[in-house]
């Protein structure tokens, strides 16, 4: 196998830039999350935008990710990538790969998984647990902080640490 070259610098994407602009939004039930990822969905950038997912466990990041996947256009079953790191979907006009970093242990999985290919080539990324891996990503676009109150309802923060993920924060 082949290993493509990384073309951005590899940082920490576990926190957000200084300078990153950040807007809160507060989920009052599963409508409101749905409602959210359909309207980042709907923005043409985020075709190959790279987006980190922050929380608990239970906060709904894979809810979030669901939601955002039907509305992107993905048929057929969505599963979590919780064992298998990663798993590919298909919209139409738009590769996407949801990565689930939780049981992500060793640096050389990146290389053997091929996930530096993943990342050099143009598609969605959605990472949750990012910060298990975040030596190895490149600068994340948007990072989505989900904290839940109880239940129904959470607080989100949105940061958009790059130039990319600020024409993306603005669409929402």
């Amino acid at each position: 196998m082949t290993v493509a070259p990384h073309t951005g610098q590899i940082v920490e994407s576990g926190a957000p830039a200084a300078q990153a602009a950040a807007r809160p939004f507060t989920w009052h039930g599963e409508d409101d999350t749905a409602d959210f990822a359909r309207r980042l969905a709907a923005q043409p950038q985020l075709a190959n935008a790279f987006v980190t997912l922050h929380g608990d466990l239970g906060a709904g990041k894979t809810t979030l990710v669901r939601h955002l996947l039907r509305a992107l256009g993905v048929q057929g079953r969505i599963k979590s990538p919780t064992y298998a790191v990663v798993e590919p979907h298909e919209a139409p006009g738009m590769a996407i790969w949801h990565f689930d970093f939780y049981r992500f242990d060793d640096p050389r999985e990146w290389e053997d998984a091929g996930f530096r290919d993943i990342f050099a080539n143009p598609g969605l990324k959605v990472a949750e647990w990012p910060e298990k891996a975040a030596a190895l990503t490149p600068p994340a676009d948007l990072a989505i902080h989900i904290e839940a109150i109880d239940d129904t309802e959470r607080a989100v923060t949105v940061h958009a640490p790059t130039a990319h993920g600020l024409q993306l924060l603005q669409g929402l």
